[in-house]
């Protein structure tokens, strides 16, 4: 048997019953005798806690960033491994990108275990085959210049530790984003953000407290590295592909708030940068054709910020 194999058959039943994520709530031992108001009123006491939970790792969460920003900046890619909920939360991170921040399709992915299938049904088998993590990273040309996070509650999928055992030997950023003290994902990860919720609502029910701060630190890891690629200016999420009609009305609304120009000039612009609001928002602010504008951009790594530097300090010049 390989030594850097995940070894998980000895897992027991008292192990088990160890996880920070089994544990008993003492705040809802009795909530099925409890009406609706205050079984909710439970329910959302216990969520207040999370926040604070996730605010214990803001430099850790902030490290893997820094890293994630440096994959990018190589050509790098970032990928989320996991199973059941936490895999279908990675999965809905990286599909949000896209459109969010006009990136490839390719440079945020999430891989759940079972597949696309395990995206609208149960496949809990799944996470037990270590092997199939291994595969999709293979799959998919998974290299030392990208990053892999692993999300699980528990933190002992094997298909999961099996990812994250190959992404390591490749020399590769690792992850893991667990609810457990103990968890198994940690052994394999550079960055470890253990997010103490506590024991569910629901005894061992981890799409709850625990799923809701995977999702607060999913959403931190692609805003945060968006922003810091480029992505956004000001808090606008100017690289936003306009694919239906309310994200054209958003992309002229936006193009007139940075700009102050008016709805006709911000028509016209979004139409002659093919529908590129970064590039229409340069356009307007600098009274230049698409293309300058777009070749300012790539000098400034796609920074408008660093563009309005550049002209303050009259370095600019049409």
């Amino acid at each position: 048997m390989d030594e850097n194999r995940p070894a998980l058959s000895t897992l027991s039943t008292e192990a088990l019953g160890r996880f920070t994520t089994e544990q008993p709530n003492e705040a809802s031992r009795d909530i099925d005798t409890k009406s609706s108001l205050e079984i909710v009123t439970i329910i959302n006491n216990e969520d207040k806690k999370v926040p604070f939970a996730v605010e214990k790792m803001l430099p850790e969460i902030a490290a893997l960033v820094d890293d994630i920003v440096a994959a990018f900046k190589k050509g790098g890619r970032l990928v989320y491994i996991g199973a059941g909920t936490s895999g279908r939360l990675g999965v809905l991170d990286a599909s949000e990108c896209p459109p969010t921040y006009g990136v490839d399709p390719g440079m945020v992915r999430g891989l759940i275990a079972g597949g696309r299938e395990a995206l609208t049904a149960s496949i809990e088998a799944a996470e037990d085959r270590a092997g199939e993590g291994v595969k999709e990273l293979e799959s998919m040309g998974f290299s030392e210049k990208d990053v892999l996070v692993g999300i699980t509650a528990s933190g002992q999928a094997p298909y999961v530790l099996g990812a994250m055992n190959y992404a390591r030997g490749l020399g590769a950023v690792t992850a893991a984003i667990s609810c457990n003290a103990d968890s198994a994902t940690f052994d394999y990860a550079r960055h470890r953000l253990y997010v103490d919720v506590g024991p569910e609502v629901v005894t061992g029910s981890t799409r709850m407290k625990s799923g809701t701060a995977q999702k607060l630190v999913l959403n931190m890891l692609t805003t945060a590295a968006m922003i810091r690629v480029g992505k956004v200016y000001k808090n606008l999420m100017v690289d936003l592909k306009p694919v239906n009609h309310k994200l054209i009305l958003r992309s002229i609304r936006l193009i007139r708030e940075v700009t102050g120009c008016s709805e006709e000039e911000a028509r016209s612009a979004l139409e002659a940068s093919a529908r590129r609001p970064k590039i229409a928002i340069v356009m307007v602010l600098l009274g230049v054709g698409a293309e300058k504008a777009g070749s300012l951009l790539e000098e400034e790594n796609g920074h408008i910020s660093a563009i309005m530097e550049r002209k303050k300090a009259g370095l600019y010049e049409k």
